[in-house]
């Protein structure tokens, strides 16, 4: 079964999640701060983090951006008791994957849990051989990228906007759509959010990020991967 991190300051938070999970029959770990959570991703092999952003020495935001930074592909959920679409954005832009704000029901955060563990790279299939993408050579299965021979750091999520354009190559792809199949939610908080991933990906893909030719914007609508 799937080993959850859970990233989190408040001793009955933690009990509390890790009953509920242990139930539910997921392997649990927990890391009492920021920095014990960044220590145990860099050392163990999770298959999904929950972070809190609120913790002191180390905020969530921070541990996300800094495992993001030293290639960390680990699935985050972010956990906090802010609700602002600001914070939200934050937190995706960083590179987690999905947020729950706080106070939230334990049906909720299962089936958020469910639903960013089956768009791992175990039952989300690539193509079987790395994929030219511009600059990149991309192997969706075993989530790495490659530039001119050199290991090229993707997030998690950046991968899988990237396998949804390439499986729809040609083919217009809207905001919304971006964010119903690749983030799931069922309301979404902002097609802003998009619009910041496919800048962050021209600048690894294209030649020229400012004149792009494998990414194009479809004015009114979404994006488009060509070539």
């Amino acid at each position: 079964m799937s080993r959850i991190l859970i990233v989190e300051d408040e001793p009955h938070m933690q009990q509390g999640l890790r009953d509920n999970l242990e139930f539910e029959g997921y392997t649990v770990e927990i890391a009492g701060d920021g920095k014990a959570g960044l220590a145990k991703l860099r050392q163990d092999a999770f298959d999904l983090v929950l972070l809190d952003v609120m913790m002191p020495e180390m905020s969530g935001f921070d541990v996300c951006r800094q495992a993001r930074r030293e290639g960390v592909t680990t699935p985050i959920i972010m956990l906090t008791a802010k609700g602002e679409e600001i914070d939200k954005v934050v937190g995706l832009e960083l590179g987690a994957d999905d947020y729950v704000t706080k106070p939230f029901s334990l049906r909720e955060l299962l089936a958020r849990i469910k639903a960013v563990l089956r768009r791992r790279p175990d039952t989300v299939s690539g193509e079987g051989q790395p994929q030219q993408i511009g600059r990149l050579a991309i192997d969706f299965d075993a989530y790495e990228a490659r530039a001119d021979g050199e290991s090229v750091s993707m997030s998690h999520l950046e991968f899988e906007v990237l396998r949804y354009l390439s499986a729809r190559r040609q083919q217009t792809v809207s905001r919304d759509e971006l964010l119903a199949e690749v983030w799931g939610y069922e309301a979404t908080p902002t097609t802003r959010t998009v619009d910041n991933f496919i800048l962050k990906l021209r600048q690894k893909i294209e030649e020229d990020p400012a004149n792009p030719r494998h990414i194009l914007t479809v004015h009114g609508v979404g994006y488009k991967l060509v070539g």
